[in-house]
């Protein structure tokens, strides 16, 4: 696994229950990792949207006495100061190291194909297989399901939220969906929460990528895989979970017998049509 901030972070908070308060300050520390050993309660509070408080009641659920105990162990297994800004980057290149840094922590998440392979497997078996994102991952979903119908025989695509997004859960589940794969990124919003708690009521299992394991929509998923997104633009960067949704795209094809037959007879068709300029 990889030794960055956020990675320490993830692995301090495993194995513990948290709730939905609790859940949205470890998510706001996996996001300011670096400097999340440096804040005092009340500013990780403001940063987070809850009192002073539950902070504290936080790093008790953690096993420390205290919010200062936990950042005195912040510290103590991370670097002495905040992480420092290579003065030679100006601020398009510190975006782009920040992202091969989130990269560099999937590749060490992917060290365990595991949870991959059951999403992949979950995926595959699912007929047909709705594939949500909305707001800022309406784009990981369309691009998910783009390919994904080229292997996959019933894909339906779910980026648009409002009153019948629930119907077209519904529609799904009575066609016979066991699962449902969500691409849910910052800032989160409170209908693909809403939706989830929806799905699982219906039966379906649902496989989610997020930014985090302990993303609001953690709490309403079966398979969270996080993969990390870039916070140093006016617009966060999604690299990693791009490329997480490509990996499940290669697990589920390894699921599904047919689908090289598919891939080849889409090439057939594509070159008979001209479809693309060689």
């Amino acid at each position: 696994m990889s030794d960055s901030p956020a990675a320490r972070l993830q692995q301090l908070f495993e194995g513990h229950r948290l709730t939905p308060t609790q859940r949205r300050i470890a998510h706001c520390m996996v996001r300011q990792a670096a400097d999340a050993p440096f804040l005092s309660s009340v500013e990780l509070a403001e940063l987070a949207g809850v009192s002073q408080p539950s902070v504290t009641r936080f790093a008790v659920a953690l096993g420390f006495d205290g919010y200062p105990a936990l950042r005195r162990h912040l510290r103590e297994v991370g670097p002495a100061t905040p992480a420092a800004v290579d003065p030679s980057y100006n601020e398009y290149q510190q975006a782009v190291h920040a992202e091969i840094e989130n990269l560099r922590h999937l590749a060490g998440l992917l060290a365990d194909p595991a949870p991959v392979q059951r999403a992949g497997r979950l995926l595959a078996a699912s007929r047909p297989l709705p594939v949500l994102g909305l707001r800022a991952a309406s784009s990981q979903a369309r691009g998910f399901a783009y390919f994904a119908a080229k292997v996959h025989p019933d894909v339906r695509l779910l980026d648009e939220g409002g009153t019948m997004l629930a119907d077209r859960i519904d529609a799904a589940q009575r066609a016979g969906a066991s699962a449902l794969l969500c691409f849910a990124l910052p800032r989160h919003p409170r209908e693909v929460v809403d939706a989830l708690a929806y799905a699982r009521e219906k039966g379906l299992t649902v496989v989610t990528v997020a930014d985090s394991a302990f993303a609001p929509v953690a709490g309403h998923s079966d398979l969270l895989i996080p993969a990390a997104v870039g916070t140093g633009l006016a617009f966060d960067t999604a690299c990693a979970p791009m490329l997480l949704g490509r990996v499940l795209l290669e697990a589920m094809c390894d699921d599904l017998p047919d689908a090289q037959a598919r891939l080849e007879e889409f090439d057939a068709q594509a070159s008979a049509r001209g479809l693309f300029v060689e």
